[in-house]
């Protein structure tokens, strides 16, 4: 965990507020509770934040206008939705601002706690992969803006998903690329089922590199993937 990660916390409800909020602090971030949506908006201002948790249900200004008004300011920030409704029109009207994350009441805070690390683990491997695009790969040449392998002359052609995930290896290359993270930040999710996809996609990838023995894909059971170039 980082040592200072500086959440906004909105939430009306004195009991829930509190609880969440000494919650939070326990996981070690760093806490600014605002009430109602107005207040909130004023500190958003006032402040840098890593992440905003916004209740949906707030007085003055609701949390999806909240939503909208703070992405005017900051189309980055993060921001996570705690709805007591649970209705399919919050989330899709959640995720067309922009949201990141939502939860629904009650929620277990262990949960809450993982999910905030997600989107912040994704976050910073966003903010590290920059503009880069082209990648030498010992003897290959990986562009992946053009989605393609280069092998002495020998072209491969690879599918964007295909190419999102190894610019991930390429960019972390000789460190642990962690299965969460990559599967969020490609597929959107960590689900079971898109983790065997990706299972699926990583052998593909290493069928193409396979024309230069000096790279691997190595499985780091349990953790993620490690792409080295000997």
């Amino acid at each position: 965990m980082e040592a200072y990660i500086s959440i906004l916390l909105v939430e009306d409800d004195e009991n829930l507020g509190f609880i969440t909020k000494d919650g939070l602090e326990d996981h070690g971030f760093h806490v600014s509770w605002a009430k109602d949506g107005q207040e909130a908006y004023e500190v958003f201002q006032s402040g840098k934040f890593d992440i905003c948790i916004l209740d949906v249900m707030l007085p003055k200004k609701d949390g999806f206008t909240l939503g909208k008004d703070i992405r005017k300011i900051n189309t980055e920030v993060p921001i996570f939705y705690l709805t007591a409704k649970g209705l399919q029109q919050d989330k899709i009207e959640g995720l067309e601002i922009g949201a990141d994350d939502y939860i629904t009441k009650p929620f277990d805070m262990k949960e809450l706690c993982l999910r905030i690390d997600n989107i912040l683990k994704r976050t910073k491997f966003s903010d590290e992969l920059g503009n880069k695009e082209v990648f030498q790969l010992g003897k290959i040449v990986f562009n992946s803006k053009e989605l393609t392998l280069t092998h002495e002359n020998e072209v491969q052609k690879l599918t964007k998903k295909e190419s999102e995930l190894l610019r991930l290896l390429c960019i972390h290359q000789d460190e642990v690329l962690e299965r969460d993270v990559a599967l969020r930040i490609v597929w959107g999710d960590d689900d079971y089922f898109l983790g065997r996809s990706m299972d699926v996609f990583i052998t593909k990838l290493r069928k193409y590199l396979k024309v230069d023995p000096a790279i691997t894909i190595t499985n780091v059971h349990g953790v993620g993937f490690k792409l080295e170039v000997a």
